[in-house]
């Protein structure tokens, strides 16, 4: 067993800190103030958007939207998001052009997926437009703020809404970006607010947190994924650090003292918090219940039960994503009990062991996990919150090269379940290597692991929906997960009925 770091955490209450991000009896007065911001985007009047639909980006354009700007978009399918932003003010169009890039366009802003010799890019150079991936306008936008990133393998989307739900139930007003949509907020992944706050979701593929500027991370977990772009887990972990060293001296780092690789990095100011382990912020005794799970947490420095802490959404991993807001929003100033009411209510997010109905009397969750360790958190968390029930899992995977790389880890974690649907892997556009891995050797090799589970392959999502309808049986929970086009079986079998 390895030991983890006991972590340093310098002088709670006396420690040299960026007064952003003190704990000042004052600073809830400090943030309802409509802090100045000062961005190159302020000027600006004529966005174009390459890529417009996703979940990132889309957030990007209803703020520039709601700011007053021109803003034009495209991307190769229309959707659910694009029409949204359509009824909100975007001139939209589908698959894409030279033409859809007026020579007014000033800036374009593509998704990191769009090549370099895409025709709207070619076309924003030759109007002379400024051209910015998505990660580089979200970090031109970091640096208008006092922002927190919330990054890491795993965890993301529903740490960085649960800290933005604190931060407004305290009366911060922050701003949030967050990779999922959020009931309560009418524009689901982006909340606007007046104070000096900004919580966005820092993706870690190809490196582009380190195009962001925070004042605080939030480090979930770092594991081994994107093993298209990184060549093993040292790297990613290395990674990390060179974010990291971004904030030495301006701000603190809030990380999970139970993940092996984060005690790995070189931290200067920080703050840990821990389930069952020695860290600043602890979780201890969790309990589980039909649709409720609940822990004590408690402050090292200074020495202090805090009280109980109550979730209705399930998996030790849920718990670990509420300590991780709860300890970045005490440092800020929240108190406890705040934390305590808002995660108490939290219902969970878009796509993240999201309930959305009952189909044939099983309960139908959507998730969005599509690496090893949250396939098997999710198929925990389901068995935690409904005992006894028989698990069935349609997961697709999503990306051949994370299939191949992980290959025995996925074989791990997709076998937890009682019975396995398996649709052929989503080809990511850019991102696809090897098309020769299949869902199929997953299916063969679950089979010679455990010849007696009930195991299919499904060449596409309409086969895999046919084989759902003859094999869920009542007393099942349906789990529907990866983050390609699966959720759409959820939303269609529910509709459909």
């Amino acid at each position: 067993m390895q030991h983890l770091r006991v972590s340093n955490r310098k002088n709670s209450h006396s420690w040299p800190r960026n007064p952003l991000l003190s704990n000042l009896p004052n600073i809830a007065f400090y943030t309802n103030l409509l802090y100045p911001k000062n961005s190159m985007f302020d000027t600006i009047k004529h966005i174009h958007i390459v890529g417009a639909g996703g979940i990132g980006v889309s957030a990007l354009v209803k703020l520039w939207l709601k700011e007053g700007k021109h803003v034009t978009g495209s991307d190769v399918n229309a959707s659910e998001i694009t029409e949204d932003l359509v009824n909100r003010g975007l001139k939209f169009w589908e698959g894409q052009a030279p033409h859809h890039v007026s020579v007014e366009t000033e800036v374009v802003v593509y998704s990191p997926a769009v090549p370099f010799d895409d025709q709207e890019r070619v076309r924003a150079r030759e109007v002379g437009a400024k051209e910015y991936s998505y990660p580089e306008a979200l970090g031109i936008l970091t640096k208008s703020y006092s922002t927190i990133v919330v990054t890491g393998t795993n965890g993301k989307s529903s740490t960085t809404a649960m800290l933005g739900l604190v931060l407004e139930a305290a009366g911060y007003d922050p701003t949030v970006i967050v990779g999922s949509l959020v009931p309560g907020w009418k524009d689901g992944n982006l909340r606007v607010g007046k104070g000096r706050f900004l919580v966005v979701e820092g993706c870690e593929h190809k490196a582009h947190i380190l195009k962001l500027y925070p004042e605080m991370i939030v480090l979930t977990n770092i594991e081994a994924d994107h093993l298209d772009f990184y060549r093993d887990i040292d790297h990613i972990r290395e990674t990390f650090q060179k974010f990291v060293d971004q904030l030495k001296g301006k701000g603190m780092v809030v990380w999970n003292a139970n993940d092996i690789q984060s005690n790995r990095l070189r931290l200067g100011t920080q703050v840990s918090y821990g389930l069952e382990i020695n860290a600043d912020y602890l979780a201890t005794g969790r309990t589980t219940h039909a649709g409720n799970q609940s822990a004590n947490v408690s402050r090292s420095t200074p020495p202090e039960e805090l009280g109980g802490l109550s979730l209705q959404v399930p998996g030790t991993f849920n718990l670990m994503n509420a300590l991780a807001a709860t300890s970045a929003a005490m440092e800020l100033g929240v108190p406890f009990e705040t934390c305590q009411r808002t995660l108490k209510a939290y219902a969970g997010i878009w796509r993240r062991f999201e309930r959305v109905g009952s189909w044939k009397g099983v309960e139908v969750i959507s998730d969005y996990g599509h690496h090893p360790t949250a396939v098997a958190g999710t198929i925990d968390a389901a068995r935690e919150f409904f005992p006894g029930h028989h698990i069935v899992l349609c997961f697709q995977p999503h990306q051949h090269s994370r299939t191949e790389k992980l290959f025995d880890d996925f074989v791990t974690s997709i076998a937890k379940a009682d019975t396995v649907v398996l649709p052929e892997i989503y080809r990511v556009e850019g991102r696809t290597e090897n098309e020769a891995v299949s869902s199929q050797l997953l299916v063969d090799a679950i089979k010679k692991m455990s010849p007696k589970k009930p195991i299919y392959f499904a060449k596409d999502l309409n086969e895999a929906k046919e084989i759902l309808e003859k094999i869920v049986k009542k007393d099942s929970i349906l789990l529907i997960q990866g983050a390609g086009e699966v959720d759409r079986i959820a939303r269609e079998i529910i509709k459909g009925q």
